[in-house]
């Protein structure tokens, strides 16, 4: 009862009182083109207006924003070595611009994902290639201090063309942010560390646990439950999504389910998924051979069961969001340069597209924020 007087009391204030924001990263180094750009939702249409750009960085891929929305942080993944940076900006709701701040050297190649800390004073960043975390003091204008502490992984898995070595694809805080996990797709882990943001390391390596999954499954993504007793990670190369109860710190499988019908057998390239605000439904987006949005209804123990697929309108849907009323779907198809927005049947689970694509080039990441 009281999570759905608040998701009420978010939708009145996002329709009445204030505006939604949506956050775009992007590949921009072979063309002349801007790297992150904002767009204003309309909370009743779903329509997409273009607001501001900027263009001063290189290949924004993975953008995250603080929870107070007053900044925006980018990983840089150049594909050049030592070429990795995580970038920071402040967006002001006023004149509705980006303000570059600063960047810092992202301490290893290609950084593809970044998590801020709650209480604003910690950036978290996950570097793919070379597998290494690092971290970062936030400063109280925004801007990204000094490194502060890193962490290189380098076992493999079983996949000779894919897990020749480690390769961390996502880092998230668990909801209490006493604990971030780090998937690890080329060594087929999950990794937990107990995080204190009051340490000049928050990274307890002494207290740190790793889970294995399945042998060339490919952990990519993971989220939580918002009671944070339940995890759900994506599996890039097996093409599925195993549940996990956390308690503890310690992940416990329940389920594992296929993102993808069952006559799709193979050349499975399964990338993102979110939960409803409600807590009822998670979506999650394949690339491959379907491109398309699984999605799936949340049972009262927390296991998923499978509703129906929708098609992206486009290729390679690398991420996508859902807004914070609940109301729309985001999604991004980079292979065909566009976002497309979708309706959420609260009821049913079900995607409506509303509107036409909105063209960016090379789209690859979206968040949402409300003003």
């Amino acid at each position: 009862m009281k999570k759905n007087l608040r998701l009420l009391a978010v939708f009145i204030f996002a329709n009445l009182y204030s505006q939604q924001y949506v956050f775009f990263g992007s590949y921009n180094w072979d063309k002349n083109s801007e790297g992150i750009y904002v767009y204003e939702l309309n909370n009743e249409t779903g329509k997409l207006t273009k607001v501001t750009s900027v263009k001063d960085i290189i290949n924004p891929s993975y953008i995250t924003i603080s929870s107070d929305g007053k900044y925006i942080y980018a990983s840089s993944e150049s594909k050049i070595k030592n070429g990795g940076s995580v970038s920071a900006f402040r967006f002001d709701k006023e004149t509705k611009k980006l303000i570059y701040l600063n960047q810092q050297k992202s301490a290893g190649e290609n950084p593809v994902y970044l998590s801020v800390h709650k209480n604003g004073k910690w950036l978290v960043n996950g570097n793919y290639t070379d597998a290494g975390i690092s971290v970062y003091p936030l400063l109280e204008d925004g801007k990204i201090d000094s490194l502060r502490q890193i962490l290189h992984f380098s076992e493999g898995s079983i996949n000779p063309d894919r897990q020749t070595k480690a390769h961390i694809h996502s880092a998230v805080f668990a909801p209490d942010f006493n604990t971030i996990l780090f998937t690890d797709l080329g060594a087929d882990k999950i990794r937990i560390y107990p995080f204190d943001s009051n340490q000049q390391k928050p990274l307890n390596e002494k207290e740190s646990l790793f889970i294995k999954t399945k042998a060339g499954s490919g952990p990519r993504h993971l989220i939580f439950s918002e009671d944070g007793k339940t995890a759900y990670c994506i599996e890039e190369m097996a093409g599925e999504i195993s549940v996990y109860s956390f308690r503890e710190n310690k992940l416990t499988e329940i389920q594992k389910i296929a993102t993808h019908p069952s006559e799709i057998k193979s050349g499975f390239e399964s990338s993102d998924l979110h939960i409803s605000p409600d807590g009822k439904f998670l979506y999650a987006t394949n690339r491959g051979k379907e491109n398309n949005i699984a999605i799936f209804k949340i049972k009262p123990d927390k296991t998923l069961e499978t509703v129906g697929y929708k098609k992206t309108f486009g290729k390679h849907p690398r991420t996508f969001a859902i807004d914070e009323t609940g109301s729309f779907l985001i999604v991004t198809n980079v292979a065909t340069e566009n976002a497309v927005v979708f309706k959420i049947n609260k009821q049913t689970g079900a995607l409506k597209k509303v509107g036409r694509p909105v063209k960016i080039t090379n789209v690859s990441c979206v968040k949402t924020k409300v003003y």
